[in-house]
């Protein structure tokens, strides 16, 4: 059988063959929005790849992430980011977008107005209803779009990334398992509320404490940190020194590095269990001070987040998993 021809491709793209035919020699003069269609359909069809690599970046997927200092967690994933999408064929272009994370209004025009056409969006950004709604309406509009971190968008907006109502049950199940027959009361520290992931961790948390009435152990409090250093060492500080009694930390964001310090400087141990192993977890982990990580696999994240923007454009055939990704249990031993 013949393959795929240049009035199956304008047929599929709803294009004349003039136009397809102008895409395809990259003679220019043809609109980014027609080349990508033209593009996309000649993919689908499978229409020679050798073909179309003069037409390096016509398909654009934006990754939106706040800044890279706020956290290390959000630099490793942009590393990440630009490792797999150094893997993906030469027409699609992975562009990161850093935003600033106390700028709701600006982080929503972003998403709503973006400086460049892209196919697709990747989201990692507070969960606010502003940011919610531009999502919706970018979505609306065609553009593909995942949400990882937090999925307030709806069903027609994937959410990629760990259960984390589960994760916060896994963290009370470990804590109360290892510390039996240990009198005390348990705290944990988030950023603020801020993102739905952090809020799930802590129900989980609190739901697993709950329903297992160990009258040995009461869950104290929540700190807001804010994801910031020095924040969170100072209120998990006055939160210690408030209560002598604390023998468990639940710590669901960042921060770790103060937040470890503020545990060194605390006359008794307590038993840690933070989220996501970047360079410092680890070297908590490896010094004593945590003792559990729950890390949600980034790298899994978002390969899985850029698969399933390519096969919703339709530039890749095979099935994504729509389920959980699985996080991993880290400890010393397992570094």
């Amino acid at each position: 059988m013949s393959g795929p021809t240049i009035r199956d491709i304008a047929r599929e793209a709803n294009v004349g063959t003039a136009t397809v035919e102008r895409v395809l020699n990259d003679r220019g003069g043809v609109r980014t929005e027609l080349a990508e269609r033209v593009i996309k359909a000649a993919k689908k069809l499978k229409y020679g790849d050798r073909r179309l690599t003069p037409h390096r970046g016509i398909i654009r997927i934006e990754v939106l992430l706040v800044q890279p200092e706020a956290e290390v967690f959000y630099a490793d994933l942009n590393a990440t980011f630009q490792r797999i999408s150094a893997s993906l064929d030469p027409t699609i272009l992975v562009h990161r977008t850093f935003v600033r994370e106390d700028d709701i209004t600006g982080v929503a025009q972003h998403i709503a107005k973006p400086p460049l056409r892209r196919a697709g969006l990747i989201v990692l950004a507070p969960d606010h209803p502003e940011i919610t709604e531009s999502i919706r309406q970018v979505r609306i509009s065609g553009v593909e779009v995942v949400q990882m971190l937090t999925g307030s968008a709806g069903e027609d907006v994937p959410y990629i990334g760990i259960d984390n109502y589960a994760a916060g049950r896994t963290a009370a199940y470990y804590m109360s398992r290892m510390l039996r027959g240990s009198r005390g009361t348990l705290l944990a520290i988030c950023h603020s509320g801020a993102y739905r992931a952090h809020r799930e961790r802590i129900r989980g948390f609190s739901d697993y404490l709950t329903q297992r009435m160990n009258a040995d152990h009461s869950f104290y409090r929540v700190i807001f940190g804010h994801d910031d250093n020095l924040s969170s060492a100072e209120r998990l500080t006055e939160a210690l020194r408030d209560d002598d009694s604390v023998i468990g930390l639940y710590s669901v964001g960042a921060g770790r590095e103060r937040i470890g310090s503020a545990l060194k400087a605390h006359p008794a141990k307590v038993f840690w269990i933070g989220h996501a192993l970047t360079e410092s977890t680890a070297k908590c982990l490896r010094s004593g001070l945590m003792d559990i990580c729950i890390d949600g696999a980034p790298e899994t994240q978002a390969r899985r987040s850029l698969d399933t923007v390519l096969h919703r454009l339709g530039l890749i055939d095979v099935d994504v998993s729509s389920a959980p990704v699985q996080f991993l249990t880290i400890t010393a031993q397992n570094l």
